[in-house]
């Protein structure tokens, strides 16, 4: 997966953790689209991986 894909999955997360969901979720999607269809099965395995990324209480 490209840098910025994962820069902008990882930002997305730190969206929805901060209850900023829509916005948390439009930048996943563009990032999801802007990726290759080669990369959609990593992209799904950082997903599955992080997935206490996204719901995790923030500190």
């Amino acid at each position: 997966m490209r840098p910025h894909i994962r820069a902008a999955l990882e930002r997305s997360a730190e969206l929805t953790r901060s209850n900023r969901l829509v916005d948390g979720m439009r930048m996943g999607e563009a990032a999801i689209n802007q990726a290759t269809y080669e990369e959609h099965p990593e992209i799904r395995q950082w997903l599955t991986d992080h997935a206490d990324d996204f719901t995790r209480q923030e500190d």
